[in-house]
């Protein structure tokens, strides 16, 4: 059977996606992972060093304006990546996707060049990443800040990350279970969102702002929480102590 675009579609809606065992192998196979990772919009991390670049603006970020060139980028060997499960047959069905409204890019751009950006698919308010890439330091991760920023405007639900990586568990991607996901994606899908293309400075500065005053307060809660371990230890030292006196 042919894999169109109304397949993957239905496919995403029910929870799983296709991979090539690798660029050469044409055959796709459908992946459906016990564990999900999930990237929750409202819990996103970025670091201090990150977030200040962000506002240095050393990247021109767009959206939809190079899908092919992302994907085609992402579907590159990489040092770490020796080969990759995009195929050419997933390209095409991604930029007819992409065509139709249903797959969008964010790309970062540097002295007129595409140095980093990813893609994914969007289907009601679920948000499906699909890879990424970088040939400069700090571009991709750019490039998901600016993409979570736009799933928040539009009223997303749901990002999906399909795994979870150390890489990824730093920008507050969670594990969830298969029948979890499941949950989350049937209320995603049947909800509305739209995908901006545009973010004002403005809204830009606004989610810099909250997502450090965030870090700022989980950085006290584990202060507090480790000073509240020291004096239990230090309350047992005492107790342990009077008791041998």
């Amino acid at each position: 059977m042919e894999l169109t675009p109304d397949i993957l579609l239905r496919a995403y809606a029910i929870g799983i996606f296709p991979m090539a065992e690798g660029r050469e192998h044409t055959e796709l196979h459908w992946i459906d992972p016990e564990h999900r990772g999930v990237l929750p919009l409202e819990e996103f991390h970025i670091p201090r060093k990150l977030r200040r670049r962000i506002r240095r603006a050393d990247f021109e970020v767009t959206c939809d304006s190079a899908f092919t060139e992302v994907i085609e980028a992402c579907a590159e060997p990489a040092d770490n990546r020796p080969d990759t499960w995009i195929n050419p047959p997933i390209q095409r069905l991604y930029t007819d996707l992409h065509e139709m409204g249903f797959a969008h890019s964010v790309e970062c751009w540097h002295d007129g060049a595409l140095v980093g950006g990813l893609y994914g698919v969007s289907l009601g308010a679920a948000f499906f990443g699909e890879s990424m890439f970088t040939r400069v330091p700090d571009a991709s991760k750019v490039a998901l800040a600016h993409l979570v920023l736009r799933l928040r405007k539009g009223g997303f639900r749901l990002l999906d990350t399909q795994f979870v990586t150390p890489h990824l568990r730093r920008f507050g991607v969670v594990e969830v279970p298969r029948q979890d996901y499941r949950s989350r994606l049937a209320q995603a899908i049947t909800a509305q969102a739209r995908f901006p293309a545009e973010v004002s400075d403005a809204e830009l500065a606004a989610f810099l702002k909250e997502v450090g005053l965030k870090e700022v307060g989980l950085k006290e809660l584990r202060l507090k929480e480790v000073g509240l371990k020291e004096v239990g230890l230090k309350e047992v030292g005492l107790k342990e102590a009077g008791g041998e006196s």
